[in-house]
């Protein structure tokens, strides 16, 4: 299974559908979002790729009763699920978080096999060694809006092989 990994599109919702369809060609069935959305405006493009997109808000949190609503009448294609996420897709456990110091710290715990952050624009992929003694996957996809950032980007994540690309939008 494979699924795009966005974050801090900031307001730039031309950006963030062009991240999708190219992941959605390139074979992803979800996408998650790592926060910074703003505002629900960003992610009408966004949903009409047609991809299922998981979402959180981050530290620009716009408005989240408008996020919820627009989650409500999305037919299941957006899941606005606040501040952070845990999720299960294809027998992964993930876990979502806006900042990444605190994505490492979920990391360390062993509890996740992947943990997606964002905040930082600066895309980055790791793997973090846990108090299980194993690793846990620890990745930032930069932005979608390439704000202070080199260049714009998103990650495309294969999980069954537990494999990520970093990809310019």
């Amino acid at each position: 299974m494979k699924i795009c990994i966005v974050s801090d599109s900031h307001d730039n919702g031309a950006s963030l559908a062009s991240s999708l369809a190219a992941a959605k060609s390139a074979g992803a069935v979800a996408a998650i979002h790592c926060g910074d959305i703003i505002g629900t405006n960003t992610l009408r493009a966004a949903l009409a790729v047609g991809l299922p997109l998981h979402a959180i808000h981050g530290n620009n949190l716009g408005d989240p009763g408008s996020l919820h609503r627009l989650a409500s009448k999305s037919e299941g294609l957006l899941t606005y699920h606040g501040q952070d996420a845990s999720l299960n897709l294809h027998g992964r456990r993930i876990f979502v978080v806006h900042y990444p110091h605190y994505g490492r710290a979920m990391a360390l715990t062993g509890d996740y096999d992947l943990v997606c952050c964002g905040h930082s624009h600066e895309a980055s992929i790791a793997q973090e060694k846990n108090v299980a003694g194993t690793t846990t996957w620890l990745v930032n996809p930069g932005t979608t809006a390439g704000l202070g950032a080199p260049a714009a980007t998103w990650i495309l994540a294969d999980l069954a092989v537990m494999l990520f690309e970093i990809h310019p939008v």
